[in-house]
């Protein structure tokens, strides 16, 4: 079990959780990395809007790596991914049907 103590946009408090405190710590740095680069921007002034916005950021990209599972798990391969991974892609599977039939 894992203790965390948030100081961040004008909030201070501590939270409990399963989870142990280096993992934790990570998630955090990488919110307060991700409030830096919202509070760059000219528009954003509350923290509030910084919390926000830094929140849909997260989701987005939470969104879009369950999509691409989702293709993956189906046989699709997302856009994003190069002309290289198609082939790497291609030739894993063909191997993994070589090494089928011969067990």
């Amino acid at each position: 079990m894992g203790q965390l103590k948030i100081d961040m946009l004008g909030a201070k408090f501590t939270i409990q959780s399963s989870e142990n405190e280096e993992y934790l710590d990570k998630l955090l740095g990488y919110y307060k990395r991700i409030t830096e680069d919202v509070s760059k921007i000219d528009s954003i002034r509350s923290p509030l809007q910084v919390a926000i916005l830094s929140g849909i950021m997260l989701c987005d990209e939470v969104y879009e790596e369950k999509k691409n599972k989702v293709a993956l798990e189906n046989g699709q391969l997302p856009p994003e991914f190069t002309q290289d991974t198609v082939e790497i892609e291609k030739r894993t599977r063909e191997m993994i049907e070589k090494i089928s039939k011969v067990l």
